[in-house]
């Protein structure tokens, strides 16, 4: 499992033109789901990013989590995560989980984060073409993998 997480003071979500979702002060999530990734990795990476320490506290250091300071988060699937580009200049996407079993570690991602303390989790639309506004803060971006099966 993979997730790209980048800090944002707000995001908002269309799809077709629509506002699908909006968050303010808080991450934004990428979630890319692998072959292999099952409801173990999901709730590792669901209190990994639940309790990253990476909003500053009163002396400016990143020090406070999501729950420290009641922040949101909008978690987007992203395949694309698993583009392998080590052959040629097209990824190749093979080691990214069938849609089916992606979009319900998906969903169970978003619920896991809701049972994690996470006040609200915002959501984009599995598999659709989204359009997303965000404004980074630092700028702060952290790359989180976990292997399947390598639960610590």
């Amino acid at each position: 499992m993979k997730a790209t997480i980048q800090r944002v003071s707000s995001s908002k979500l269309w799809v077709d033109n629509e506002l699908i979702s909006e968050i303010s002060t808080g991450l934004i999530c990428y979630l890319g789901v692998g072959i292999g990734d099952t409801e173990n990795e999901i709730k590792w990476m669901a209190k990994k990013i639940t309790g990253l320490r990476i909003f500053p506290d009163s002396a400016d250091k990143m020090n406070l989590s999501l729950l420290d300071i009641g922040a949101e988060i909008m978690a987007v699937s992203q395949f694309t995560l698993y583009g392998d580009i080590s052959r040629g200049f097209r990824p190749s996407f093979i080691k990214a989980e069938a849609p089916n079993k992606a979009e319900n570690l998906y969903n169970l991602f978003c619920q896991e984060l809701l049972n994690n303390g996470i006040k609200k989790v915002a959501k984009g639309i599995f598999g659709a073409n989204m359009k997303i506004e965000q404004v980074n803060e630092g700028p702060v971006t952290i790359l989180v993998e976990k292997e399947p099966g390598n639960i610590i």
